[in-house]
């Protein structure tokens, strides 16, 4: 059907939220350089910080694709700004499956978009691909980039195989408390859109 193909300003829509996500993304990163475990916290700031344009863009999405193509958006930015390829399949799955969730509830249940968000927050989860697969190559970077042996060594014992899982888990969670929070400040925004 016509009126289910993306137009122009859906395109417009997606790319001005994607880049309020990373405008987010950004932000909190730089907050990383103060300490290595605020490094492993992006799987709270980031999907509760970023909820709120989130929850915005939910409103707006009526047509499968806008979250796949937001996801894809990330993927490259993410891999254009120095954090390889190793994450784009994670960002990319998650939201295709977000995408999915949404639209089962027509993009209009909240209960579908809240699991949907934390669904589509484990993009974050990318990030900690390098440091967890070339491990010894990312630290060598960091150190000959001017980061201190004891940082490292705190980012890597936050982050590595064995707490990965966690991260995930986490990362889920606050994307679902995030849709709560994001819903509560846009309100008279859902209201509008219908979704209950």
């Amino acid at each position: 059907m016509n009126d289910k193909k993306l137009k122009a300003k859906d395109f417009i829509t997606i790319g001005i939220f994607s880049a309020l996500i990373f405008a987010v993304e950004f932000a909190c990163g730089m907050l990383g350089f103060i300490h290595p475990y605020i490094v492993a916290a992006y799987v709270v700031l980031i999907p509760l910080v970023g909820s709120i344009p989130m929850m915005l863009f939910y409103t707006k999405i009526e047509k499968f694709g806008m979250l796949t193509i937001m996801s894809v958006l990330l993927a490259i930015v993410m891999f254009v700004t120095g954090m390889g390829w190793l994450g784009g399949p994670l960002i990319i799955a998650a939201g295709f499956v977000a995408d999915l969730l949404a639209k089962k509830g027509n993009y209009k249940s909240f209960k579908l978009i809240a699991i949907s968000h934390g669904v589509f927050c484990l993009w974050i989860c990318a990030n900690y691909f390098p440091v967890i697969v070339t491990a010894k190559d990312y630290r060598k970077n960091m150190l000959e980039g001017g980061y201190s042996a004891e940082y490292c060594d705190n980012l890597f014992r936050a982050i590595n195989g064995k707490t990965i899982g966690v991260l995930l888990i986490l990362c889920f969670v606050f994307g679902v408390i995030g849709a709560f929070l994001g819903k509560a400040v846009v309100k008279k925004h859902f209201e509008k859109a219908g979704i209950v």
